[in-house]
């Protein structure tokens, strides 16, 4: 090699040299971000679904009227303890007494009728017998066209006197008919309860509720021993509801109480599948919810129906499993060498997670869209030079304040726990100032 070029490939390596050095004294005086720290610790983690609802009992019945009539008697009032086959309401019976009385009128104008159709045909038999008998003693006696015309006239007695019975049968049961409207007139508890809704007074006139279900409606009778928290819980969360689940709920008119149930019924179709199949206006945007039945276990005695109601749904638990904190897990690009994960205090390289949740987001071109693909993490701090790096994590159930850590992290690192800005800003080899963690708790806070 030339001198010349010994030259150039030093000045080469010097510039290289330099370069670097510029590099490492800018990365030393760039300015550290401030953020929260916490070290990856075990504690227990409880996984809950929050929805709010009312409270309701578990059979009520809604007492209307099958006829229209007049209210005579109402002998009950709002919040009264009722028996089952007790007299909640008797309707004026006027003019349904009158319906029975002419149903018994027309069974016995159709008896007479028929005991009347039984001489015709009595009558009509022993004619036709006599020309019977007489044209087998001499035909010259009576013609063969009388005899068929007596045989003819005993054949329509028959069918009358049927005729007669049928109606007979068809008079009774107008009578039948009108002795049950007559009955209708007296409704009684279904079963027993509280009528815990009472929409009509004496002297209104009852209307039967065939068409509209409010006009005709005249009580409510509950069972309140049985109450249940029905809440309406989202599609992303009723998939991890379970029957038999433990739950607490709330009940805005007992402030400072929660009252213990479990899970008895869950959904199959949405709160919502009725009015969108009604309408066909149902949109993308507008939540989707499935009715949720909590039973209460214990409940006080002078709960309402329609009081507003919370549950919290415990739906998995963890003891002493690695967590961190909601707040700290991020997305970012993965980096091309995902094996390559940075040093940890003590030495240990972190691993990646084995099967790391991604997620896509869309382009805003839209000739094209494009993918790119986003890694969930925290930034882990090196406790000795200050930097943050973004390592990968699977996590599993949520807490109220901390994931589950599946993957990632072996316990013990120091990551970045806040702020939201701060960790949404940040960036892999960060420099990052902060408080020192608090030491690793024991574990034992639910979270």
């Amino acid at each position: 090699m030339s001198t010349r070029g010994k030259i150039i490939l030093i000045i080469g390596g010097v510039l290289v040299l330099a370069g670097f050095v510029t590099l490492g004294v800018s990365k030393r005086r760039q300015p550290a971000v401030s953020v929260k720290l916490e070290k990856v610790s075990r504690r227990d983690l409880v996984s809950v679904v929050t929805s709010s609802g009312k409270i309701e009992p578990e059979q009520s019945v809604d007492i209307l009227s099958d006829i229209m009539g007049r209210i005579v008697y109402l002998p009950v009032k709002e919040g009264d303890l009722v028996q089952r086959g007790q007299i909640l309401v008797k309707l004026d019976t006027a003019s349904y007494a009158a319906a029975v009385e002419r149903a018994q009128a027309g069974v016995a104008s159709a008896r007479a009728n028929v005991a009347q159709a039984q001489a015709n045909l009595d009558q009509a038999q022993r004619a036709y017998n006599r020309a019977r008998d007489v044209r087998a003693q001499n035909v010259q006696l009576i013609s063969q066209e009388a005899l068929e015309q007596a045989q003819t006239a005993q054949e329509v007695a028959v069918a009358n006197l049927d005729a007669m019975q049928r109606q007979v049968e068809q008079a009774v049961a107008n009578l039948r008919d009108a002795r049950d409207q007559i009955a209708k007139t007296t409704i009684v508890a279904p079963l027993s309860g509280q009528v815990t809704r009472l929409a009509v007074k004496q002297g209104e006139v009852a209307v039967p509720g065939t068409f509209s279900r409010e006009t005709g409606l005249l009580m409510t009778v509950s069972d309140m021993s049985v109450i249940e928290a029905r809440v309406n819980v989202d599609e992303t969360d009723v998939v991890r509801v379970k029957l038999g689940d433990s739950a607490q709920v709330s009940i805005d008119a007992f402030p400072d109480t929660s009252f213990a149930g479990h899970v008895t019924k869950i959904g199959n179709s949405s709160t919502t599948a009725g009015s969108a199949s009604t309408s066909g206006l149902q949109t993308a945007a507008q939540a989707v919810d499935f009715e949720v039945r909590v039973t209460l276990d214990h409940p006080p005695r002078n709960l309402r129906p329609d009081l507003s109601a919370t549950a919290r749904i415990v739906t998995d638990t963890r003891k002493q499993v690695l967590s961190v904190p909601i707040i700290a897990l991020t997305v970012r690009e993965p980096p091309h060498d995902t094996t390559a994960a940075p040093v940890a205090k003590g030495g240990a390289r972190a691993a990646p997670a084995a099967a790391t949740a991604q997620r896509y987001t869309m382009g805003t071109d839209t000739t094209q869209a494009h993918r790119l693909k986003e890694t969930e993490g925290v930034f882990v701090v090196d406790t000795a030079t200050h930097v943050a790096h973004f390592i990968p994590v699977k996590v599993g159930i949520s807490g109220d304040q901390y994931f589950e850590l599946l993957s990632g992290l072996k316990g013990g690192e120091t990551i970045v726990s806040g702020s939201y800005q701060a960790i949404k800003d940040l960036k892999d080899g960060s420099r990052v100032k902060g408080q020192q963690p608090p030491r690793a708790a024991g574990g034992t806070a639910a979270s």
